[in-house]
């Protein structure tokens, strides 16, 4: 499944960024909608200036975007940039299924044979 180098950059900044517990819990907090910085500060014990650099993390991440709405600036969550990561997921993980189900077949051919 060979993924050209930009996809490969993109991939690799998506799951940098969410290897940290504090950006994988914003990026569940934007999946129930969008928030401002301060609305996804309020659960965490740091201050608001680092909840903003985990968000430009994961805005450079291409994860989350950010719009502006008079003074305000929510969050977003990016659906497809979720969907990119779970597709390359998926694709080793039906690979590995087939190759657990070929050798569940060579597994019962030998107990067919034992019998």
């Amino acid at each position: 499944m060979p993924v050209d180098a930009t996809a490969e950059d993109a991939l690799d900044r998506a799951f940098l960024a969410l290897a940290d517990p504090v950006r994988r819990a914003l990026v569940a907090r934007l999946s129930r909608g969008p928030a401002t910085v301060n609305d996804l500060a309020e659960p965490f014990p740091i201050t608001k200036q680092a909840v903003s650099k985990h968000i430009q993390v994961l805005e450079q991440a291409g994860l989350i975007t950010r719009t502006r709405d008079g003074q305000r600036r929510p969050c977003h969550l990016d659906p497809a940039a979720l969907e990119a990561l779970t597709g390359w997921i998926d694709a080793y993980r039906l690979e590995a299924e087939r190759r657990y189900r070929r050798l569940d077949t060579v597994l019962e051919t030998m107990k067919e044979k034992e019998k």
